[in-house]
């Protein structure tokens, strides 16, 4: 089985945008950073999300984004499905911090229980072929709307979702151009999906 072994966020300064992701999310080893200035516009065809316990928790994480700089593109809110919201950290990126619970059981932490890469694509069942041929294995399949691949012991999860209902549900509008400003990195790699999402091959440790 393949799976991710981390994600890169290409940012104008990766200084300051690796302070706002420990002051915000608490993230560090799970998230890489790297300078970057090639232009995009637009969506760029991913979000980022955070699944954690409970509603106090989102409000916690989506306050101290806030506070870091961050922007609200989805104020929190409860649906069908839990209770989430959606901001947008100054380096361009997309993050919904969202629970599937309704209700809390205990007091806020800011405890992540998924960090989930999801990548809008043009057609699901064909970026499932495609991904299916380079060892991924998928763990939840809906149609040609929605497609989660098995992890394994990554820190991040990989899911498919149409380019056009993830923008919807993060509240941006659906077109983009330039770069992704993002690049994958696992042992399927290194190849270019149908949308142009980059996957790397880890560079090996050097020998002491």
């Amino acid at each position: 089985m393949n799976s991710i072994e981390s994600i890169t966020l290409d940012v104008a300064d990766p200084t300051a945008a690796d302070r706002f992701y420990t002051t915000a999310f608490g993230l560090d080893t799970q998230l890489r950073l790297r300078a970057s200035q090639e232009p995009t516009t637009g969506f760029r065809g991913y979000t980022l999300s955070l699944t954690v316990s409970q509603p106090a928790t989102v409000n916690g994480l989506i306050d101290a984004a806030l506070e870091a700089g961050a922007t609200t593109l989805k104020p929190v809110a409860k649906s069908l499905w839990g209770y989430g919201g959606v901001v947008q950290a100054p380096d361009g990126a997309i993050w919904k911090i969202a629970t599937s619970a309704k209700k809390d059981t205990g007091p806020a932490t800011r405890q992540i229980d998924d960090i989930v890469l999801l990548l809008g694509v043009e057609d699901v069942a064909a970026s499932k072929r495609f991904y299916l041929d380079r060892g991924l294995t998928v763990a939840k399949s809906f149609g040609r709307m929605y497609v989660e691949f098995e992890a394994g012991s990554s820190p991040v999860k990989l899911a498919l979702y149409r380019r056009r209902a993830l923008a919807k549900d993060a509240g941006v509008a659906p077109d983009g151009t330039g770069s992704h400003r993002l690049a994958i990195t696992g042992a399927a790699g290194p190849f270019t999906d149908p949308d142009g999402f980059a996957w790397e091959v880890a560079a090996p440790v050097p020998t002491p």
